[in-house]
């Protein structure tokens, strides 16, 4: 049946093709009287505007002269009066397929012999020939020339007249394509014309008399090429296109073009696209030339590209029109709709136990989808026996492989045998909804190998209080043999314990206590400290594991003031205050809150508030001056353990104050120095600078001798000596000046007496001043550029500039390190053996100080005395030689 109806439908598309193909619109002659008043009906030209014997139907039609209107029946109506002689124009039938067809309609006038009485009369001011524009068909067959329209002037009746025509086909390009018959007017061409080149041609006619006289005005003539259809249908713009795999049915593809040199809006024109194969994949709009997709299973892995034909026929793909084929490509983009496949239904693999991050094995897939595209390079992923995280999968990015990875060792005695399953995946999501990703098992043996022990757990937590008793057993930790499953001569030993806190017993793994647990210590971190352990199999294979030791508080800190240095802005009248802040080590409850009191020997003077858990404020009771206070504090913890604390409150003008801590200003003592001091440092400055001018005089002065009188006129109290056996330790003349009266025994004065009269007297090389109210005077002798002071046991001589100087309170052991560099300038002084030095008559050499002398010779650190005095010697200490050395030293020296 279904059979019968399509014949059906083909035969009757047979038959309008062919009704349409022996449809041929003709020029619609119509007669009409000279004046045509509004609405006139013009009824001749209704049954060709119908479209007879052209199949089809019209719709619409339209006039292309606005004094006509063509109603839908097809009459035409004149719109307001009007007079004529001749008209044309054309009417635009447009059928329901929306083709558009074109019919010539020519008017002529009823009443010529009137016309032609009237134009003898000359009565016309305009005269008017004939024939309107007609026609001609193109490529028309010979033989030529052929008649085409006799032209004529209304002058032929009064005058013997010929015609002659230029222009257009005539004269000018293409040259003689048009000849006329000069006497009659009857116009012929020559030849075939191409509409396609020239679609209208336009001229001009000419009468003239026999003298040659122009007897009307000249006529334009338009001749138009009708159109048959010559040209065959062309494809134009692109004919490759591409589209998705799997797309959905009816997706828009593209659109083929075509074109055809025939004149436009005629059946010649009438293009419809056909397909000619892949019918089952696509389809193609017959008159747009839009291709769909006409399946959703275009699979681009079977044919990546379709090429298909397509037919291009004009007359509406009526039989007789002229057609031509082309090939249009159409390229399938690839999607993910094909998932990675594996080449075997099992694997299976073997690694040894305890290996870590290598290579198990390969697993190779599969992919129809592009290669080395997105949809085609896969993921590789163990989703089933990976709980533990053994296990990682890598991919080749050049054999799109799975790589399997064992990254954390396996345990033969725990699973000797590893089932597995591999995932297999792209980095897009699939297409398609009968598509998923593929999963494969996989089997892994794993390899036994003698281990050593292995403790179990792997990490043991214990519990301790903190400042248990040494020795105390706190647990054991035992590591078994994997094969054995046993601890039979297992040996333990400790591998870290930082503060050497924990003993571990050798054979049985216990842990004791060796040193004291502090949970304060800086060892501790949060509340835990570590330690590790080895075990030792007979095989001395070894295990290892770590314990981790939780230390449980005890009240054994109590709350500290950690600064006890406070600062406390003073304020002026107001009362000030400062924040106290305690630490204890502990955690609660044996730490805070803190319980804050004032000791029980405090003055008075403070009080505390603003208590919390861990500070309290110390605020002054009264008023008091800047200073510095002892306060005592006492704080306890929650438990009630604390002691009394000092704190030193220093009260002080704040010269400013930095993260709540009070600065002190600079002290008012500091400013104590005031105009006397000032004064005293101005006069320092004068009296260097009138000593440096005094050495700088002496250096310039050539010197005397210098003669040293053996009596000072101090009463006897310093003896002569006479000997000139040198000494056993000096080899020339030295003179050492011993300090003052402090080396004396206890008899003495332990220090100088300070004098309240003074007098003094001018001399060659200084002034003396003598000490009134003492026994003891003192000599400053300045020698060179320094100067030098030494003291004499009982008469002391000031040579030099002169200075007063107030030795009150001096000790009597004076740095003997400023005798000694006195000694070596004064030795190298009055030891040069130059000539002319003034001094070297009073150098002296001394033998001995006398037989049975316990120090020995003292040589020039001698002093000249009484006899009875010299016993002080025994008692100038071990300080003594190293003063001789330094005597010999300098005089050997030179210095």
């Amino acid at each position: 049946m279904y059979e019968r109806a399509l014949f059906a439908l083909c035969l009757l598309t047979l038959v309008l093709f062919q009704s349409a193909a022996s449809c041929e619109l003709r020029p619609v002659l119509v007669q009409v009287p000279k004046r045509l008043p509004a609405g006139y009906v013009i009824s001749e030209s209704k049954e060709e505007l119908s479209l007879k014997g052209c199949a089809a139907k019209p719709v619409a039609f339209t006039s292309s002269d606005p004094d006509f209107t063509v109603n839908t029946d097809g009459n035409i109506i004149t719109v307001h009066g009007l007079e004529i002689t001749t008209k044309r124009f054309s009417v635009l039938v447009q059928d329901e397929n929306g083709m558009d067809w074109r019919v010539d309609i020519i008017l002529s006038c009823k009443d010529e012999a009137s016309q032609k009485s009237s134009s003898v009369a000359r009565k016309r001011t305009k005269r008017r020939w004939r024939p309107l524009p007609f026609s001609l068909v193109e490529n028309d067959t010979p033989p030529f020339p052929k008649e085409l329209e006799m032209i004529g002037s209304d002058s032929s009746v009064n005058y013997t007249v010929y015609y002659e025509i230029s222009g257009q086909g005539v004269t000018k390009d293409p040259v003689g394509l048009f000849i006329l018959n000069k006497n009659n007017g009857m116009l012929s061409v020559t030849r075939s014309v191409d509409r396609e080149q020239y679609p209208q041609f336009n001229f001009i006619a000419r009468v003239f008399d026999i003298r040659g006289k122009e007897t009307d005005a000249y006529l334009p003539i338009t001749v138009n090429v009708e159109d048959k259809n010559d040209n065959t249908p062309e494809f134009i713009g692109s004919r490759f296109f591409t589209v998705e795999e799997r797309c959905r049915a009816g997706t828009v593809i593209g659109q083929v073009n075509a074109t055809d040199k025939d004149q436009p809006k005629t059946p010649h024109t009438f293009i419809k696209f056909t397909l000619q194969n892949a019918t089952d994949m696509f389809s193609i709009d017959p008159f747009t030339g839009v291709i769909t997709a006409k399946t959703n299973t275009l699979d681009r892995e079977a044919q990546d590209k379709v090429c298909i034909e397509i037919e291009i026929r004009d007359m509406g793909g009526a039989t007789n029109g002229l057609f031509s084929r082309g090939t249009v490509v159409i390229t399938l983009t690839d999607v993910n709709d094909n998932p990675p496949t594996f080449k075997e239904k099992l694997y299976k693999a073997k690694v040894q136990e305890n290996q870590e991050n290598v290579l198990v094995t390969r697993i190779p897939v599969e992919d129809k989808d592009l290669v080395n595209t997105p949809n085609w390079k896969a993921l590789f992923e163990v989703t089933k026996g990976n709980e533990s995280g053994n296990f990682r999968m890598e991919t080749d990015p050049k054999t799109n492989e799975g790589l399997l990875y064992v990254i954390k060792g396996l345990d033969f005695e725990k699973t000797p045998l590893v089932k597995l399953e591999i995932t297999a995946r792209n980095e897009v999501p699939l297409v398609g909804p009968d598509t998923k990703w593929l999963s494969v098992p996989l089997e892994l043996s794993v390899g036994d190998e003698d281990e050593g022990p292995e403790f179990n757990p792997g990490i043991l937590y214990l519990k301790v209080k903190e400042n248990v008793a040494n020795g105390t057993v706190i647990g054991t930790y035992k590591a078994l043999d994997p094969e054995k499953k046993n601890s039979d001569g297992m040996k333990y030993y400790k591998m870290t314990d930082p503060g050497n806190w924990i003993t571990v017993v050798e054979n049985t793994g216990e842990l004791k206590t060796a040193n004291t647990i502090d949970r304060e210590s800086p060892l501790v971190h949060k509340d835990m400290y570590n330690i590790t352990i080895r075990a030792v199999d007979e095989s001395k294979k070894t295990g290892k594991g770590m314990v981790i030791i939780q230390i449980e508080d005890v009240n054994d800190n109590i709350p500290v003031i950690p600064g006890k240095d406070l600062i406390m802005c003073s304020k002026g009248d107001m009362l000030s205050s400062v924040l106290v802040e305690a630490v204890d080590m502990d955690k609660p409850p044996y730490s805070t809150p803190f319980i804050f009191e004032l000791g029980a020997d405090h003055d008075g003077k403070w009080k505390l508030k603003d208590t919390t858990g861990s500070s309290v404020v110390l605020e002054q009771a009264v008023t008091m001056p800047n200073g510095l206070y002892s306060v005592p504090l006492l704080v306890k913890d929650l438990q009630g353990f604390g002691k009394e604390q000092i704190m030193d409150v220093r009260v002080c003008t704040c010269e400013r104050v930095d993260n709540g801590l009070g600065i002190c200003g600079a002290r008012s003592a500091s400013s104590s120095l005031g105009s006397l001091g000032i004064l005293a440092l101005v006069l320092s400055g004068l009296l260097l600078l009138l000593l440096s001018l005094l050495l700088i005089f002496i250096c310039s002065t050539k010197r005397d001798k210098l003669y040293i009188s053996d009596d000072t006129g101090t009463g006897g109290m310093l003896l002569k000596s006479n000997t000139e056996a040198p000494g056993e330790e000096v080899k020339d003349g030295a003179l050492m000046m011993i300090p003052g009266a402090e080396v004396v025994d206890g008899s003495l004065q332990s220090g100088l007496m300070e004098s309240k009269n003074m007098t003094s007297a001018s001399g060659r090389y200084g002034q003396s001043f003598f000490q009134g109210g003492g026994v003891y005077n003192t000599t400053t002798q300045g020698f060179g550029t320094e100067k030098y002071y030494s003291s004499g046991r009982y008469d002391n001589n000031m040579h030099g500039n002169a200075t007063i100087q107030k030795l009150s309170n001096t000790s009597a052991l004076d740095t003997w390190k400023t005798n000694g560099r006195y000694l070596d300038r004064k030795l190298t002084y009055f030891g040069d053996e130059a000539e002319g030095r003034y001094a070297d008559d009073l150098l002296k050499t001394y033998g001995h100080e006398g037989m049975g002398s316990p120090a020995g010779s003292v040589g020039c650190c001698s002093i000249v005395g009484e006899q009875e005095s010299l016993d002080f010697l025994n008692t100038l200490g071990p300080k003594f030689r190293p003063l001789a050395d330094v005597c010999y030293t300098t005089n050997r020296t030179g210095n």
